[in-house]
C-alpha cells in the first residue's frame, strides 16, 4: 500500500521541539513496518507565518515570501527526518521525481514546499497523484472539511464524506469568504478530483489517529470517495485492531 500524508506545519511543529515530531515519526515508522509505502508533507506552520510576516513588514514581495515559507517548510521537513533516522532520505525532496525514486526504493520520501504559489496542501495532492498513491491523508488541525469556518460560525457542519467535485465546490466556497479557513486549499482539491484520489482530512495533533485511518479507515473526519469507487478500500483491515 502506498500512502502520502501530509502534515500540517502547526501540527507537525506548533513550536521547535522534538516530542511531537517524534511521535509522528514514530508512527510513520509504525507503518513502514506494517509494509506501508510512505511520503510525507510537511508544512510551515505559525512558524512560517511569523517570518513571513517579519519579511513582508521588511519589504518583501510576494514571491519572496513564497521562497521564505518553502525554506521553513523544508526546515521542518529536516526534523521529521531526523527523528525517522535510517528509515528516509537524509534531505527533503525538491522534485515529485526524486520522492518518486525514494518511494521506489523503499525509503520514506519527505517533502517540503516545491514553488513559489503553491502550498504544501498542493504538494500532498501532486505527490499522491505522481506515485498513484492508494491514499492521501491531510492531518490538520482542524477534525475535517465543514461548511463553514467553524472558529467564526457555529452554524458549521463538519461533512463526514464528499466526492471530488463536492469538494472543490465546498473549498472554493470557504475561499470566497473573508478570513475564513479551510483544511485544505483550492488547488488540492482540484488535483484530488482530477486524479480520482481517496483522501482523508482529520486532526492529526494526535499522530496515533492517522495510523487507524490508514490501517482500517477508522477515524472522525472526512472521507472524499472518488466516484463510482467502493465504500471502503480492499486493503483496510477488518479483523484485527
Amino acid at each position: 500500500m502506498k500512502v502520502v500524508v501530509s502534515i500540517g506545519g502547526s501540527v507537525l511543529a506548533p513550536e521547535p521541539g522534538a516530542d511531537r515530531v517524534r511521535a509522528h515519526a514514530a508512527e510513520v515508522t509504525e507503518l513502514l513496518e506494517d509494509g506501508c509505502r510512505v511520503g510525507a508533507v510537511v508544512g510551515g506552520g505559525g512558524v512560517a507565518r511569523e517570518y513571513i510576516g517579519a519579511a513582508r513588514n521588511l519589504g518583501a514581495n510576494e514571491i519572496e515570501l513564497d521562497q521564505l515559507g518553502i525554506d521553513v517548510t523544508r526546515l521542518n521537513a529536516r526534523l521529521l527526518i531526523t527523528a525517522l533516522g535510517e528509515d528516509t532520505v537524509t534531505a527533503p525532496a525538491r522534485d515529485y521525481e526524486t520522492a518518486g525514486e525514494a518511494l521506489r526504493s523503499g525509503d520514506v520520501c519527505v517533502m517540503g514546499g516545491v514553488a513559489p504559489a503553491q502550498t504544501t496542501d498542493a504538494v500532498g495532492a501532486a505527490l499522491a497523484e505522481y506515485v498513484d498513491a492508494d491514499l492521501l491523508v491531510y492531518a490538520t488541525s482542524v477534525p475535517g472539511v465543514y461548511s463553514a469556518d467553524p472558529n467564526e460560525d457555529d452554524d458549521a457542519t463538519k461533512y463526514a464524506e464528499l466526492t471530488g467535485k463536492e469538494l472543490v465546490d465546498v473549498i472554493a466556497g470557504l475561499e470566497m469568504n473573508a478570513g475564513s479557513s479551510a483544511p485544505v486549499d483550492l488547488l488540492a482539491a482540484k488535483i484530488i478530483q482530477r486524479s480520482g484520489m481517496r483522501t482523508i482530512v482529520l486532526d492529526g495533533t494526535d499522530p496515533s489517529r492517522i495510523g487507524r485511518a490508514v490501517r482500517y479507515g477508522e477515524h472522525d473526519g472526512t472521507d472524499v470517495i472518488p466516484d463510482g469507487a467502493g465504500a471502503e478500500p480492499t486493503y483496510w483491515a477488518s479483523d484485527e485492531r
